[in-house]
């Protein structure tokens, strides 16, 4: 019980950490971005759509909110800054899919897909997104 509870406050650690950096670029990047819109568009399906499609963790909470994460910053995330959470979407999806594969720490996913979530989902205002 307390190895679950190790792995779910370093992963929910991990996801606050990205989250606070993802907060940091955004007052540099607000300004440009109506203008990247339409870029950032033609440009990230291709190179996101195939990821997302082939690694599903399984847990209904996190592949909803991963969709959810990865539609937001195709859609409404200056291009310049996107590399930075697309990089941060490929760590969750890495290490949600590898506790998910594994039954001890499987159930513990949920509360940390959540988390991630309501995190995300404040620090993703700054570019419009609503998940």
């Amino acid at each position: 019980m307390t190895k679950i509870i190790l792995v779910a406050c370093c992963v929910l650690s991990a996801v606050l950490l990205l989250a606070c950096s993802k907060t940091e670029t955004t007052p540099g990047n607000t300004a440009s971005a109506p203008a990247n819109r339409p870029a950032a568009a033609a440009t990230t399906p291709a190179a996101a759509n195939p990821v997302s499609a082939s690694n599903k963790t399984g847990v209904a909470e996190c592949d909803d909110f991963i969709a959810a994460y990865e539609a937001c910053v195709k859609n409404k995330v200056p291009a310049a800054a996107q590399a930075q959470f697309n990089q941060g979407l490929a760590q969750w999806r890495q290490q949600w899919k590898t506790l998910a594969d594994n039954p001890q720490t499987k159930p513990t996913l949920v509360g940390v897909c959540k988390q991630a979530m309501e995190t995300s989902r404040t620090s993703m205002k700054a570019y419009g997104c609503t998940f």
